[in-house]
């Protein structure tokens, strides 16, 4: 019997191997590179008391001034909640709470007064707030159709199966589909400022520049266009949410804040990711420099109580606030900046006093070894 044979040799740092007939077998041997072999230059840093100690006292005197400055910035913010759910007897909107429902035709009123200890300078943000209404559920938040939204004629007389069971009503498509569409906040809020001398001032209230840019002007859009002739017969066809009052291109009288691209609307399709949450509702622009956009005194808000909250045991609120250089008011941050840097403070301080007790001796240690 002859012997077989092979030869080896090898090629762009691959091994070939030939056989008897011609036949090869290719190497799976990574190439002989320093990256595929791991022999990059590497780093190693070796801990030691000097490199680790200077490290959390830098932390430390860094992380704490800057928390104080944003906790004092936040604090700074004035703020003011009025919750106006009518769970108490005693509360104005006591009756409209509990009488009112999704099937209600006629909508309840209540007024609430309250009183503003401090000026509110400069411009004036008012926002709406929900509590125990979980936005971040997983079918909620996958119920619309952004196709629709954004403009496409398709889907708005085809809604996607993702808005099931609001998808059609009366074998009519639904515009716009889906349960956060349907569940939209409808309460309507005026503020009115009680005059020392009894003049009863309505607060204006800007509509627009609620929204993001992004979402005004990419993610949604009318069919037809930026400023479609008329909306009303473009959404032919269509029927509104089963929980609306009206239908959408009839949200706004004008024209440029109306149908998909209703600021109010857009606010309400960004979905929370927290139970307890707020919404920017309106703005109040200061409009002269020497007077307060807000002076000190008494209020009065006045709710058209549209949005029942027992089913779900929630609560509503209306807040006024300012915002700052960092945005609204939120201590978080500023905490949390000062609760890391006392923490990498104070391990310094017991690693160094380890250090001075301990690291003598080990060096003795060493030195007699």
């Amino acid at each position: 019997m002859m012997a077989s044979s092979y030869t080896a040799k090898e090629e762009d740092g691959h091994i070939t191997v030939t056989g008897p007939g011609g036949a090869t077998l290719r190497s799976k041997k990574p190439e002989n590179t320093a990256f595929k072999q791991q022999r990059l230059p590497a780093w190693q840093p070796i801990l030691t008391a000097g490199t680790v100690l200077p490290a959390f006292f830098i932390i430390g005197l860094l992380f704490i001034p800057i928390g104080i400055g944003l906790f004092v910035t936040s604090n700074n913010i004035k703020e003011l909640e009025v919750d106006y759910t009518g769970v108490d007897v005693s509360s104005p909107c006591y009756a409209c709470s509990q009488n009112f429902s999704w099937n209600s035709t006629r909508p309840c009123t209540c007024t609430i007064p309250f009183y503003l200890e401090q000026p509110y300078e400069s411009n004036v943000y008012v926002y709406y707030g929900l509590s125990n209404f979980y936005q971040n559920h997983r079918r909620y938040v996958k119920s619309r159709d952004d196709s629709q939204l954004n403009g496409d004629m398709e889907s708005l007389l085809k809604p996607s199966k993702e808005c099931e069971p609001y998808a059609y009503h009366e074998n009519k498509p639904i515009a716009p589909c889906g349960a956060i569409a349907n569940s939209m906040f409808n309460d309507t809020l005026e503020l009115f400022y009680n005059d020392p001398n009894g003049t009863k001032i309505q607060i204006p209230l800007n509509t627009t520049g609620i929204a993001w840019w992004t979402d005004k002007h990419v993610k949604f859009g009318n069919p037809g266009g930026i400023n479609p002739p008329n909306l009303t017969a473009i959404f032919q066809g269509t029927t509104k949410p089963v929980n609306w009052n009206r239908p959408v291109y009839e949200l706004d009288t004008d024209q440029s804040n109306n149908g998909f691209i209703n600021e109010d609307f857009i606010v309400w399709m960004r979905t929370a990711a927290l139970p307890t949450f707020r919404k920017l509702y309106r703005i109040i622009n200061k409009k002269n420099s020497m007077v307060a956009t807000l002076p000190r005194g008494n209020y009065t808000l006045e709710v058209v109580y549209n949005y029942p909250v027992r089913s779900f045991e929630g609560r509503k609120r209306m807040i006024l606030s300012t915002i700052s250089w960092m945005g609204g008011k939120n201590p978080f941050l500023g905490i949390a900046y000062i609760t890391v840097g006392s923490v990498c403070f104070f391990l310094g301080v017991v690693l160094l006093i380890i250090h001075h007790k301990c690291g003598n001796r080990n060096d003795n240690a060493d030195i007699s070894n």
